[in-house]
């Protein structure tokens, strides 16, 4: 490939290096997540009733149109 870019600090046309590398230098910068205690619970809760709901609704209907 003729076209390499040089050394660091060429300007890379499309921009696609420079945006790579800002990716990778934010990802670096952030602090690791503390471990998850027992509220993580709270929505996988939540959506496991929706869940139950949501079915519960559908064979009530499904009984009511076939009944």
């Amino acid at each position: 490939m003729a076209n390499n870019p040089g050394p660091e600090g060429n300007h890379d046309p499309a921009g696609s290096t420079q945006m790579f590398r800002a990716f990778v230098d934010e990802g670096t910068q952030q602090q690791p997540q503390p471990a998850a205690g027992p509220t993580s619970s709270g929505p996988r809760f939540g959506v496991i009733i929706g869940v139950i709901v949501a079915v519960a609704v559908v064979a009530a209907v499904a009984w009511l149109a076939l009944a």
